[in-house]
């Protein structure tokens, strides 16, 4: 059922709006969420996925793609979506889900996740990137969506909170990768730590660089 909406021709930089959601109700009526994931690119940790339907009578001002946002702006809006929209979701695919069925299919179970999560049940679903995730609803794909839709932005803002705080707490047990500050990222303070300690249970086992890091140990 998906439909990838073109983005040929679209103003990147232009912030997100309500035209996605507009159509989506005039085409299927009832209530359309927005799902966005954060986390693929993490040699540790779960990928976390979020859905939200919006109120359109009481949408938080400055919604955006939760990147082009301060943590201290995203943190305030996380507050404000989960205080003014009508529902909010969060789901995760865990480590050991990523090794066993591989980055891009966790990343879609977990948008599944977010999605059955709601209360009420969304009548279409827009997501973010150019993959249907399979929800068993009318879907659109929108590349870019989180900078295009104002549904999927409060999604990437909800998701990348959630984790950001989430890699936080682990970083708590394990300090000395810097997680709080690189959220799992491979930069150079945590390859560093994965040279001269070695991996966790939290490190995705079928990431290359954790590969090689386990094959020289």
């Amino acid at each position: 059922m998906a439909n990838l909406f073109d983005a040929a021709g679209m103003d990147m930089t232009a912030k997100p709006d309500w035209s996605a959601e507009a159509h989506m109700l005039a085409e299927y009526g009832g209530m359309v969420c927005g799902v966005d994931e954060v986390g693929r690119g993490p040699l540790a940790g779960p990928v976390v996925a979020a859905a939200v339907i919006l109120d359109p009578d009481d949408i938080p001002s400055g919604l955006n793609d939760s990147k082009k946002l301060s943590e201290k702006k995203r943190t305030a809006l996380y507050g404000l979506i989960q205080e003014k929209a009508v529902a909010v979701s969060i789901a995760e695919a865990s480590v050991e889900e990523i090794d066993q069925i591989n980055i891009l299919q966790a990343s879609m179970l977990a948008m599944r996740r977010a999605v059955a999560g709601l209360t009420p049940v969304p009548t279409a679903a827009l997501v973010d990137g150019n993959r249907d995730p399979d929800l068993n609803m009318p879907t659109r794909t929108l590349i870019k969506g989180d900078g295009r839709s104002l549904s999927i932005a409060a999604a990437s803002i909800i998701a990348k909170v959630f984790r950001d705080e989430l890699m936080k707490k682990l970083s708590e047990e394990h300090p000395e990768y810097g997680w709080g500050q690189n959220a799992g990222y491979g930069v150079a303070k945590h390859m560093a730590a994965l040279k001269l300690v070695g991996a966790t249970r939290h490190h995705r086992r079928s990431f290359a660089p954790i590969r090689q890091i386990l094959s020289e140990e």
